[in-house]
Protein backbone atom coordinates (compact mmCIF):
# COMPACT_ATOMS: atom_id res chain seq x y z
CA UNK A 1 0.00 0.00 0.00
CA UNK A 2 1.70 3.25 -0.78
CA UNK A 3 1.09 5.97 1.26
CA UNK A 4 1.98 9.84 0.38
CA UNK A 5 5.02 11.69 2.79
CA UNK A 6 3.52 12.93 5.78
CA UNK A 7 6.20 15.62 6.64
CA UNK A 8 4.79 18.30 5.14
CA UNK A 9 1.40 18.24 7.08
CA UNK A 10 0.16 20.22 10.53
CA UNK A 11 -0.12 16.50 12.17
CA UNK A 12 3.26 15.77 11.56
CA UNK A 13 4.81 19.01 12.67
CA UNK A 14 2.28 18.92 15.45
CA UNK A 15 3.62 15.73 16.56
CA UNK A 16 7.49 17.56 16.34
CA UNK A 17 6.10 20.21 18.37
CA UNK A 18 4.09 17.84 20.79
CA UNK A 19 7.13 15.68 21.55
CA UNK A 20 9.54 19.10 22.53
CA UNK A 21 7.03 20.57 24.37
CA UNK A 22 6.29 16.70 26.36
CA UNK A 23 10.06 16.64 26.65
CA UNK A 24 10.21 20.35 28.01
CA UNK A 25 7.61 19.97 30.47
CA UNK A 26 9.89 16.20 31.93
CA UNK A 27 12.94 18.69 32.01
CA UNK A 28 10.84 20.98 34.04
CA UNK A 29 9.61 18.42 36.16
CA UNK A 30 12.74 16.98 36.70
CA UNK A 31 14.79 20.07 38.18
CA UNK A 32 12.02 21.21 40.10
CA UNK A 33 12.75 18.52 42.61
CA UNK A 34 16.08 19.54 43.19
CA UNK A 35 15.22 23.31 43.06
CA UNK A 36 12.63 23.03 45.38
CA UNK A 37 14.92 20.98 47.77
CA UNK A 38 17.48 24.47 47.58
CA UNK A 39 14.87 27.16 47.81
CA UNK A 40 11.92 25.11 49.66
CA UNK A 41 8.09 25.49 50.12
CA UNK A 42 8.72 29.06 50.82
CA UNK A 43 11.11 30.07 48.28
CA UNK A 44 9.34 28.33 45.94
CA UNK A 45 5.92 30.06 46.79
CA UNK A 46 7.74 33.37 46.20
CA UNK A 47 8.88 32.20 42.79
CA UNK A 48 5.51 30.82 41.49
CA UNK A 49 4.01 34.39 42.67
CA UNK A 50 5.68 36.24 40.84
CA UNK A 51 6.09 33.79 37.95
CA UNK A 52 1.99 34.23 37.79
CA UNK A 53 2.31 38.18 37.40
CA UNK A 54 5.53 37.68 34.98
CA UNK A 55 3.22 35.64 32.94
CA UNK A 56 0.39 37.93 32.79
CA UNK A 57 2.38 40.50 31.50
CA UNK A 58 3.87 38.31 28.99
CA UNK A 59 0.68 37.08 27.89
CA UNK A 60 -0.30 41.03 27.43
CA UNK A 61 2.79 42.15 25.39
CA UNK A 62 3.76 38.97 23.48
CA UNK A 63 2.66 35.42 24.75
CA UNK A 64 0.38 35.67 21.76
CA UNK A 65 2.71 36.44 19.22
CA UNK A 66 3.86 33.50 17.61
CA UNK A 67 0.09 32.49 16.95
CA UNK A 68 -0.70 35.84 15.71
CA UNK A 69 2.20 36.39 13.24
CA UNK A 70 2.17 32.44 11.96
CA UNK A 71 -1.38 33.39 11.24
CA UNK A 72 -0.52 36.75 9.48
CA UNK A 73 2.45 35.48 7.49
CA UNK A 74 0.51 32.00 6.96
CA UNK A 75 -2.23 33.76 4.80
CA UNK A 76 0.03 35.63 2.23
CA UNK A 77 2.24 32.45 1.77
CA UNK A 78 -1.03 30.86 0.72
CA UNK A 79 -0.57 33.07 -2.54
CA UNK A 80 2.90 33.42 -3.00
CA UNK A 81 3.24 36.89 -1.22
CA UNK A 82 6.64 36.35 -0.48
CA UNK A 83 7.50 40.48 -0.02
CA UNK A 84 4.81 41.25 2.06
CA UNK A 85 5.47 38.16 4.26
CA UNK A 86 8.72 39.26 4.96
CA UNK A 87 7.63 43.32 5.81
CA UNK A 88 4.96 41.67 8.14
CA UNK A 89 7.95 40.11 9.76
CA UNK A 90 9.95 43.15 10.22
CA UNK A 91 6.73 45.20 10.98
CA UNK A 92 6.13 42.64 13.74
CA UNK A 93 9.87 43.26 15.27
CA UNK A 94 9.40 46.61 15.58
CA UNK A 95 6.12 45.84 17.25
CA UNK A 96 7.77 43.54 20.01
CA UNK A 97 10.46 45.94 20.40
CA UNK A 98 8.15 49.39 21.53
CA UNK A 99 5.58 46.90 23.20
CA UNK A 100 8.05 44.65 25.12
CA UNK A 101 10.57 47.32 26.24
CA UNK A 102 7.83 49.52 27.86
CA UNK A 103 6.01 46.22 29.38
CA UNK A 104 9.65 45.03 30.79
CA UNK A 105 10.52 48.48 32.65
CA UNK A 106 6.78 49.15 33.99
CA UNK A 107 7.18 45.10 35.57
CA UNK A 108 10.77 46.21 36.54
CA UNK A 109 9.17 49.64 38.18
CA UNK A 110 5.85 48.42 39.29
CA UNK A 111 7.01 45.51 40.90
CA UNK A 112 6.36 46.11 44.51
CA UNK A 113 2.47 47.15 43.53
CA UNK A 114 2.08 44.39 41.31
CA UNK A 115 2.94 41.86 44.37
CA UNK A 116 0.57 43.39 46.64
CA UNK A 117 0.33 40.94 49.26
CA UNK A 118 3.29 39.52 48.47
CA UNK A 119 6.35 41.95 49.23
CA UNK A 120 8.51 39.08 49.22
CA UNK A 121 8.67 37.83 45.77
CA UNK A 122 9.28 41.43 44.43
CA UNK A 123 12.88 40.80 44.14
CA UNK A 124 11.98 37.79 41.96
CA UNK A 125 9.83 39.47 39.73
CA UNK A 126 12.23 42.15 38.88
CA UNK A 127 14.53 39.79 38.56
CA UNK A 128 12.23 38.38 36.05
CA UNK A 129 11.71 41.66 34.13
CA UNK A 130 14.32 41.42 31.23
CA UNK A 131 12.65 38.23 29.98
CA UNK A 132 9.61 40.06 28.76
CA UNK A 133 12.07 41.89 26.45
CA UNK A 134 13.28 39.04 24.91
CA UNK A 135 10.65 36.93 24.86
CA UNK A 136 8.99 39.08 22.30
CA UNK A 137 11.64 38.72 19.59
CA UNK A 138 11.67 35.38 20.53
CA UNK A 139 8.29 34.56 19.55
CA UNK A 140 8.56 36.57 16.49
CA UNK A 141 11.16 34.26 14.71
CA UNK A 142 9.07 31.24 16.46
CA UNK A 143 5.53 32.64 14.44
CA UNK A 144 7.78 33.67 11.37
CA UNK A 145 9.25 29.51 11.15
CA UNK A 146 5.66 28.15 12.43
CA UNK A 147 4.13 30.12 9.42
CA UNK A 148 6.33 28.63 6.80
CA UNK A 149 5.41 24.70 7.98
CA UNK A 150 8.37 24.05 10.65
CA UNK A 151 8.00 23.67 13.79
CA UNK A 152 11.33 22.20 14.12
CA UNK A 153 13.19 25.15 14.86
CA UNK A 154 10.87 26.09 17.30
CA UNK A 155 10.84 23.15 19.26
CA UNK A 156 14.55 22.49 19.28
CA UNK A 157 14.76 26.35 20.59
CA UNK A 158 12.26 25.37 22.96
CA UNK A 159 14.80 22.29 24.68
CA UNK A 160 17.32 24.60 24.52
CA UNK A 161 15.51 27.08 26.36
CA UNK A 162 14.28 24.66 29.18
CA UNK A 163 17.62 23.25 29.54
CA UNK A 164 19.35 26.48 30.07
CA UNK A 165 16.42 27.59 32.42
CA UNK A 166 17.03 24.08 34.58
CA UNK A 167 20.84 24.53 34.47
CA UNK A 168 20.85 28.25 35.43
CA UNK A 169 18.10 27.89 37.99
CA UNK A 170 19.69 25.14 40.36
CA UNK A 171 23.32 27.18 39.77
CA UNK A 172 22.18 29.98 40.36
CA UNK A 173 19.71 29.63 43.23
CA UNK A 174 22.49 27.85 45.47
CA UNK A 175 24.77 30.60 44.35
CA UNK A 176 21.85 33.18 45.99
CA UNK A 177 21.30 31.09 49.02
CA UNK A 178 25.23 31.38 49.71
CA UNK A 179 25.26 34.78 49.59
CA UNK A 180 22.67 35.14 52.06
CA UNK A 181 23.55 32.51 54.85
CA UNK A 182 23.81 35.12 57.38
CA UNK A 183 19.84 35.58 57.10
CA UNK A 184 16.72 33.85 58.23
CA UNK A 185 14.63 31.46 56.47
CA UNK A 186 12.65 34.32 54.50
CA UNK A 187 15.61 35.97 53.47
CA UNK A 188 16.85 32.65 51.67
CA UNK A 189 13.66 31.65 50.82
CA UNK A 190 13.59 35.11 49.05
CA UNK A 191 17.16 34.98 47.10
CA UNK A 192 16.22 31.57 46.33
CA UNK A 193 13.49 32.45 44.25
CA UNK A 194 15.37 35.17 42.81
CA UNK A 195 18.09 32.60 41.32
CA UNK A 196 15.14 30.36 40.39
CA UNK A 197 14.11 33.65 37.84
CA UNK A 198 17.12 34.36 36.81
CA UNK A 199 17.36 31.10 35.16
CA UNK A 200 13.86 31.82 33.17
CA UNK A 201 15.53 35.04 31.61
CA UNK A 202 18.79 32.43 30.85
CA UNK A 203 16.97 30.51 28.93
CA UNK A 204 14.78 32.57 26.84
CA UNK A 205 18.23 34.39 25.85
CA UNK A 206 19.50 31.12 24.52
CA UNK A 207 16.40 30.45 22.85
CA UNK A 208 16.47 33.97 21.16
CA UNK A 209 20.12 33.59 19.85
CA UNK A 210 19.42 29.68 18.67
CA UNK A 211 16.26 31.12 16.45
CA UNK A 212 18.14 34.59 15.18
CA UNK A 213 20.93 32.33 14.06
CA UNK A 214 18.29 29.57 12.03
CA UNK A 215 16.83 32.71 10.21
CA UNK A 216 20.48 33.83 8.88
CA UNK A 217 20.76 30.48 7.95
CA UNK A 218 17.94 30.77 6.09
CA UNK A 219 18.48 34.08 4.84
CA UNK A 220 19.78 33.21 0.88
CA UNK A 221 16.04 31.03 0.58
CA UNK A 222 14.13 34.18 2.02
CA UNK A 223 16.35 36.72 -0.27
CA UNK A 224 15.63 34.91 -3.36
CA UNK A 225 11.53 33.96 -2.53
CA UNK A 226 11.86 37.70 -2.28
CA UNK A 227 13.63 38.52 -5.35
CA UNK A 228 11.54 36.24 -7.20
CA UNK A 229 7.82 37.38 -6.13
CA UNK A 230 5.89 39.06 -8.84
CA UNK A 231 2.80 39.75 -6.69
CA UNK A 232 1.08 42.82 -7.88
CA UNK A 233 0.17 44.01 -4.39
CA UNK A 234 2.84 45.72 -1.98
CA UNK A 235 1.25 46.42 0.74
CA UNK A 236 2.47 49.92 3.07
CA UNK A 237 4.19 49.41 6.37
CA UNK A 238 1.19 51.22 7.54
CA UNK A 239 -1.15 49.05 5.92
CA UNK A 240 0.68 45.54 7.76
CA UNK A 241 1.03 47.78 11.15
CA UNK A 242 -2.66 47.86 10.70
CA UNK A 243 -3.06 44.26 10.30
CA UNK A 244 -1.03 42.78 13.06
CA UNK A 245 -2.83 45.49 15.55
CA UNK A 246 -6.11 43.94 14.69
CA UNK A 247 -4.64 40.71 14.21
CA UNK A 248 -2.29 40.57 17.24
CA UNK A 249 -4.78 42.34 19.96
CA UNK A 250 -7.59 40.09 20.21
CA UNK A 251 -5.17 37.31 20.49
CA UNK A 252 -3.71 38.98 23.14
CA UNK A 253 -7.24 39.61 25.27
CA UNK A 254 -8.19 36.05 24.19
CA UNK A 255 -5.05 34.74 25.52
CA UNK A 256 -4.80 36.68 28.35
CA UNK A 257 -7.85 36.47 29.69
CA UNK A 258 -8.12 32.58 29.16
CA UNK A 259 -4.32 32.45 30.94
CA UNK A 260 -5.11 35.05 33.49
CA UNK A 261 -6.97 32.97 35.35
CA UNK A 262 -4.06 31.21 37.57
CA UNK A 263 -3.47 34.97 38.89
CA UNK A 264 -7.01 36.26 39.50
CA UNK A 265 -7.30 32.82 40.86
CA UNK A 266 -3.89 33.08 43.62
CA UNK A 267 -5.01 36.74 44.48
CA UNK A 268 -8.97 35.65 45.64
CA UNK A 269 -7.16 32.59 47.26
CA UNK A 270 -4.60 34.43 49.04
CA UNK A 271 -7.18 37.39 49.90
CA UNK A 272 -9.83 34.95 51.21
CA UNK A 273 -7.21 32.79 53.63
CA UNK A 274 -6.05 36.04 54.91
CA UNK A 275 -10.02 36.84 55.54
CA UNK A 276 -9.97 33.64 57.38
CA UNK A 277 -6.83 34.55 59.50
CA UNK A 278 -4.56 31.89 58.20
CA UNK A 279 -0.89 33.05 58.51
CA UNK A 280 0.19 34.50 55.28
CA UNK A 281 3.39 32.39 54.65
CA UNK A 282 1.49 28.81 54.76
CA UNK A 283 -1.04 30.01 52.76
CA UNK A 284 1.39 31.08 50.22
CA UNK A 285 3.63 28.03 51.08
CA UNK A 286 0.08 25.94 50.02
CA UNK A 287 -0.91 28.03 47.19
CA UNK A 288 3.04 27.02 45.90
CA UNK A 289 2.13 23.06 45.78
CA UNK A 290 -0.76 24.06 44.03
CA UNK A 291 0.32 26.16 41.14
CA UNK A 292 4.28 24.84 41.18
CA UNK A 293 3.56 20.71 41.79
CA UNK A 294 0.22 19.75 40.54
CA UNK A 295 -0.49 21.87 38.23
CA UNK A 296 2.84 21.24 36.58
CA UNK A 297 2.37 17.55 36.51
CA UNK A 298 -1.34 18.53 34.57
CA UNK A 299 0.41 20.54 32.05
CA UNK A 300 2.21 17.93 30.51
CA UNK A 301 -0.16 15.98 28.58
CA UNK A 302 -1.89 19.94 28.05
CA UNK A 303 1.68 20.71 25.79
CA UNK A 304 0.23 18.36 23.35
CA UNK A 305 -3.01 20.33 22.77
CA UNK A 306 -0.70 23.09 22.56
CA UNK A 307 1.40 22.12 20.19
CA UNK A 308 -1.39 21.17 18.06
CA UNK A 309 -2.50 24.73 18.47
CA UNK A 310 0.73 26.02 17.35
CA UNK A 311 0.25 23.60 14.19
CA UNK A 312 -3.23 24.01 13.23
CA UNK A 313 -3.25 27.75 12.99
CA UNK A 314 -1.39 28.71 9.89
CA UNK A 315 -2.76 25.28 8.10
CA UNK A 316 -6.27 26.53 8.79
CA UNK A 317 -5.87 30.02 7.89
CA UNK A 318 -4.30 29.36 4.58
CA UNK A 319 -7.19 26.76 3.72
CA UNK A 320 -9.58 29.08 5.22
CA UNK A 321 -8.48 32.10 3.32
CA UNK A 322 -8.46 30.20 -0.27
CA UNK A 323 -12.62 28.89 0.87
CA UNK A 324 -11.66 25.12 0.67
CA UNK A 325 -13.55 24.75 3.75
CA UNK A 326 -13.54 20.68 3.38
CA UNK A 327 -10.02 21.22 3.99
CA UNK A 328 -10.19 22.98 7.01
CA UNK A 329 -12.64 20.74 8.27
CA UNK A 330 -10.60 17.72 7.80
CA UNK A 331 -7.74 19.62 9.93
CA UNK A 332 -10.09 20.24 12.56
CA UNK A 333 -10.89 16.32 12.70
CA UNK A 334 -6.96 15.45 12.96
CA UNK A 335 -6.49 18.04 15.37
CA UNK A 336 -9.32 17.29 18.12
CA UNK A 337 -8.91 13.17 17.85
CA UNK A 338 -4.60 13.25 17.84
CA UNK A 339 -5.33 15.53 20.84
CA UNK A 340 -8.31 13.34 22.32
CA UNK A 341 -5.99 10.11 21.98
CA UNK A 342 -3.54 11.63 24.20
CA UNK A 343 -5.43 13.64 26.64
CA UNK A 344 -8.18 11.36 27.50
CA UNK A 345 -6.38 8.75 28.70
CA UNK A 346 -3.93 10.98 30.37
CA UNK A 347 -6.39 11.95 32.60
CA UNK A 348 -7.53 8.67 33.71
CA UNK A 349 -3.93 7.54 34.62
CA UNK A 350 -3.55 10.42 36.78
CA UNK A 351 -6.62 10.02 37.85
CA UNK A 352 -5.98 6.37 39.11
CA UNK A 353 -2.50 6.54 40.07
CA UNK A 354 -1.94 10.40 41.50
CA UNK A 355 0.21 9.48 44.58
CA UNK A 356 2.79 7.49 43.02
CA UNK A 357 2.87 9.59 39.94
CA UNK A 358 3.63 12.61 42.59
CA UNK A 359 6.37 10.57 44.01
CA UNK A 360 7.86 9.94 41.34
CA UNK A 361 8.52 13.99 40.08
CA UNK A 362 8.67 15.29 43.67
CA UNK A 363 9.30 13.02 46.65
CA UNK A 364 8.86 15.90 49.42
CA UNK A 365 7.21 14.21 52.07
CA UNK A 366 6.03 17.55 53.67
CA UNK A 367 4.02 17.86 50.41
CA UNK A 368 3.44 14.72 48.94
CA UNK A 369 -0.03 13.85 50.45
CA UNK A 370 -1.70 17.28 49.15
CA UNK A 371 -0.31 17.23 45.96
CA UNK A 372 -1.24 14.03 45.01
CA UNK A 373 -4.66 15.02 46.30
CA UNK A 374 -5.16 17.75 43.85
CA UNK A 375 -3.30 16.29 41.44
CA UNK A 376 -6.24 13.55 41.10
CA UNK A 377 -9.00 17.13 41.70
CA UNK A 378 -7.31 18.25 38.49
CA UNK A 379 -7.15 15.37 36.19
CA UNK A 380 -10.74 15.76 34.58
CA UNK A 381 -9.08 19.45 33.88
CA UNK A 382 -6.75 17.68 31.01
CA UNK A 383 -9.24 17.05 28.23
CA UNK A 384 -11.35 20.17 29.29
CA UNK A 385 -8.41 22.61 29.03
CA UNK A 386 -6.93 20.55 25.71
CA UNK A 387 -9.74 20.62 23.65
CA UNK A 388 -10.42 24.33 24.83
CA UNK A 389 -7.03 25.19 23.55
CA UNK A 390 -7.38 23.43 20.23
CA UNK A 391 -10.88 25.26 19.59
CA UNK A 392 -9.60 28.73 20.48
CA UNK A 393 -6.12 28.14 17.59
CA UNK A 394 -9.46 26.54 15.32
CA UNK A 395 -11.32 30.26 15.76
CA UNK A 396 -8.80 32.58 15.61
CA UNK A 397 -7.36 30.72 12.53
CA UNK A 398 -10.78 31.14 10.55
CA UNK A 399 -10.90 34.43 11.68
CA UNK A 400 -12.94 34.56 14.45
CA UNK A 401 -10.10 36.20 16.73
CA UNK A 402 -12.53 38.11 18.79
CA UNK A 403 -14.85 35.00 19.93
CA UNK A 404 -12.46 33.27 21.84
CA UNK A 405 -12.04 36.60 23.80
CA UNK A 406 -15.84 37.02 24.37
CA UNK A 407 -15.92 33.45 25.66
CA UNK A 408 -12.88 34.18 28.05
CA UNK A 409 -14.78 36.70 29.57
CA UNK A 410 -17.85 34.46 29.95
CA UNK A 411 -15.72 31.38 31.57
CA UNK A 412 -13.62 34.21 33.73
CA UNK A 413 -16.75 35.36 35.52
CA UNK A 414 -18.57 32.22 35.96
CA UNK A 415 -15.42 31.02 37.50
CA UNK A 416 -14.64 33.82 39.70
CA UNK A 417 -18.10 33.45 41.09
CA UNK A 418 -18.02 29.96 41.55
CA UNK A 419 -14.38 30.52 43.47
CA UNK A 420 -15.59 33.14 45.58
CA UNK A 421 -18.56 30.71 47.00
CA UNK A 422 -16.27 27.77 47.49
CA UNK A 423 -13.93 29.48 49.27
CA UNK A 424 -16.03 31.19 51.64
CA UNK A 425 -18.73 29.15 51.98
CA UNK A 426 -16.55 25.57 52.18
CA UNK A 427 -13.62 24.22 53.66
CA UNK A 428 -12.07 22.81 50.39
CA UNK A 429 -9.27 25.91 49.97
CA UNK A 430 -7.31 24.45 47.32
CA UNK A 431 -9.58 22.56 46.34
CA UNK A 432 -11.85 25.30 45.27
CA UNK A 433 -9.14 25.95 43.20
CA UNK A 434 -9.40 23.02 41.34
CA UNK A 435 -12.89 23.00 40.83
CA UNK A 436 -12.46 26.48 39.66
CA UNK A 437 -10.52 25.19 37.07
CA UNK A 438 -12.83 22.58 36.28
CA UNK A 439 -15.56 25.24 35.66
CA UNK A 440 -13.78 27.50 33.59
CA UNK A 441 -11.97 24.62 31.04
CA UNK A 442 -15.47 22.81 30.77
CA UNK A 443 -17.23 26.49 29.82
CA UNK A 444 -14.64 27.27 27.14
CA UNK A 445 -15.07 23.90 26.11
CA UNK A 446 -18.88 24.06 25.15
CA UNK A 447 -19.18 27.87 23.96
CA UNK A 448 -15.94 27.38 21.65
CA UNK A 449 -17.34 24.34 20.23
CA UNK A 450 -20.81 26.00 19.50
CA UNK A 451 -18.89 28.93 17.65
CA UNK A 452 -16.69 26.06 15.37
CA UNK A 453 -19.91 24.19 14.90
CA UNK A 454 -21.57 27.46 13.27
CA UNK A 455 -18.78 29.22 11.46
CA UNK A 456 -17.63 25.66 9.99
CA UNK A 457 -20.90 24.03 9.94
CA UNK A 458 -18.79 21.54 11.46
CA UNK A 459 -20.14 18.73 13.71
CA UNK A 460 -18.27 16.51 16.06
CA UNK A 461 -18.12 12.64 16.10
CA UNK A 462 -18.55 12.38 19.70
CA UNK A 463 -18.29 8.33 19.38
CA UNK A 464 -15.58 7.99 17.41
CA UNK A 465 -13.63 11.60 18.96
CA UNK A 466 -14.55 10.88 22.74
CA UNK A 467 -16.49 7.69 23.75
CA UNK A 468 -14.44 5.29 21.87
CA UNK A 469 -11.12 6.55 23.56
CA UNK A 470 -12.83 7.05 26.80
CA UNK A 471 -13.89 3.47 26.64
CA UNK A 472 -9.99 2.22 26.02
CA UNK A 473 -8.75 4.45 28.61
CA UNK A 474 -10.52 3.27 31.35
CA UNK A 475 -10.37 -0.47 31.03
CA UNK A 476 -6.53 1.10 30.95
CA UNK A 477 -7.11 2.34 33.98
CA UNK A 478 -8.82 -0.84 35.27
CA UNK A 479 -5.25 -2.57 34.20
CA UNK A 480 -3.04 -0.06 35.19
CA UNK A 481 -4.44 0.01 38.73
CA UNK A 482 -4.74 -3.39 39.56
CA UNK A 483 -0.85 -4.12 38.05
CA UNK A 484 0.49 -1.23 39.67
CA UNK A 485 -1.20 -1.99 43.43
CA UNK A 486 -0.15 -5.99 42.72
CA UNK A 487 3.59 -5.58 41.79
CA UNK A 488 4.06 -3.33 45.13
CA UNK A 489 2.60 -6.20 46.88
CA UNK A 490 5.85 -8.43 45.01
CA UNK A 491 8.36 -5.47 44.28
CA UNK A 492 7.61 -2.62 46.60
CA UNK A 493 9.95 -0.44 44.52
CA UNK A 494 7.48 2.38 43.61
CA UNK A 495 9.55 3.95 40.76
CA UNK A 496 10.00 0.74 39.02
CA UNK A 497 6.53 -0.44 39.34
CA UNK A 498 4.94 2.55 38.12
CA UNK A 499 7.10 2.67 34.78
CA UNK A 500 5.97 -1.17 34.64
CA UNK A 501 2.01 -0.06 34.52
CA UNK A 502 2.02 2.80 32.45
CA UNK A 503 4.08 0.83 29.65
CA UNK A 504 1.21 -1.87 30.00
CA UNK A 505 -1.50 0.60 30.20
CA UNK A 506 0.02 2.02 26.87
CA UNK A 507 -0.08 -1.53 25.21
CA UNK A 508 -3.63 -2.15 26.84
CA UNK A 509 -4.85 1.34 25.59
CA UNK A 510 -3.89 0.96 22.03
CA UNK A 511 -4.91 -2.64 21.95
CA UNK A 512 -8.30 -1.95 22.93
CA UNK A 513 -8.65 1.64 20.80
CA UNK A 514 -7.64 -0.98 17.55
CA UNK A 515 -10.45 -3.36 18.43
CA UNK A 516 -13.07 -1.02 19.01
CA UNK A 517 -12.50 0.87 15.86
CA UNK A 518 -11.28 3.97 17.84
CA UNK A 519 -8.70 4.61 14.89
CA UNK A 520 -8.81 3.44 11.60
CA UNK A 521 -5.60 2.45 9.17
CA UNK A 522 -5.75 5.30 7.55
CA UNK A 523 -5.97 7.63 10.50
CA UNK A 524 -3.01 5.79 12.07
CA UNK A 525 -1.07 6.17 8.74
CA UNK A 526 -1.13 10.28 9.68
CA UNK A 527 0.19 10.10 12.74
CA UNK A 528 4.00 10.89 13.40
CA UNK A 529 5.62 7.52 12.66
CA UNK A 530 2.58 6.00 11.11
CA UNK A 531 4.05 3.35 9.23
CA UNK A 532 5.85 1.89 11.74
CA UNK A 533 2.80 1.69 13.90
CA UNK A 534 0.33 0.33 10.83
CA UNK A 535 3.21 -2.24 10.81
CA UNK A 536 3.52 -3.29 13.87
CA UNK A 537 -0.60 -3.51 14.31
CA UNK A 538 -0.39 -5.75 11.82
CA UNK A 539 1.66 -8.14 12.86
CA UNK A 540 0.21 -8.76 16.14
CA UNK A 541 -3.25 -9.12 13.76
CA UNK A 542 -4.97 -6.10 15.02
CA UNK A 543 -5.22 -4.83 11.03
CA UNK A 544 -5.28 -7.05 8.19
CA UNK A 545 -1.25 -7.74 7.06
CA UNK A 546 0.76 -4.90 5.75
CA UNK A 547 2.01 -4.91 2.32
CA UNK A 548 4.81 -3.16 1.42
CA UNK A 549 4.99 -0.95 -1.65
CA UNK A 550 5.85 -2.67 -4.66
CA UNK A 551 9.35 -1.39 -6.45
CA UNK A 552 7.94 0.44 -9.24
CA UNK A 553 5.76 2.33 -6.53
CA UNK A 554 9.16 3.06 -4.56
CA UNK A 555 10.98 4.73 -7.58
CA UNK A 556 8.19 6.48 -8.74
CA UNK A 557 7.60 8.48 -5.13
CA UNK A 558 11.45 8.83 -4.82
CA UNK A 559 11.79 10.35 -8.52
CA UNK A 560 8.06 12.55 -7.54
CA UNK A 561 10.18 13.31 -3.91
CA UNK A 562 13.12 14.12 -5.89
CA UNK A 563 11.49 16.48 -8.42
CA UNK A 564 9.90 18.45 -5.04
CA UNK A 565 13.11 19.55 -4.08
CA UNK A 566 14.16 21.51 -7.18
CA UNK A 567 11.15 23.41 -6.81
CA UNK A 568 10.88 26.70 -4.90
CA UNK A 569 8.53 25.92 -1.82
CA UNK A 570 7.55 27.80 1.19
CA UNK A 571 9.38 25.06 3.72
CA UNK A 572 12.54 26.42 4.99
CA UNK A 573 15.49 24.09 5.30
CA UNK A 574 15.72 22.66 8.64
Amino acid sequence: MERPNKKSTFVFQAGILAAAGMLVRVIGLIYKSPLLSIIGIEGNGYYNAAINIYTIILLISSYSIPSAISKVIAQRLAFKEYRNAQRVFVCALLYVLIVGGIASILTFVGAPWLMGKNPNAVVALRVLSPTIFFSGFLGVFRGFFQAHGSMVHTSISQVLEQIFNAAVSILAAKLFIGMAENGDDTVRAIYGSAGSALGTGAGVLIGLLFMYGMYRLNGGIIRRRVAKDKTWHEESYGEIFKVIFTIVTPFILSTFIYNCTTAVNMYIYLYVMDHKKMDAILASNHYGIFSGLAVAVVNIPIAIASAMSSAIIPGVAASYVKGTLGQTRRQVTRAIQMTMLIAIPAAVGIAVLPRPIMHFIFPQKESLDMASGLLAALSVTIVFYSLSTLTNAILQGIGKVNTPVVHAVIALVIQVAGLVALLFYTDLELYALAAANAIYSLVMCVLNQLSVRKHLEYRMDVVKLFLKPLFAAVVMGAAVYGVYHGLMLVIPVSRVVLLLAIGLGICVYGVILLLIGGVTEDELWNFPKGAFLVQAAKKIHLLPDWEAPSGKKRRKRKKKKGKRKKEITDDLDL
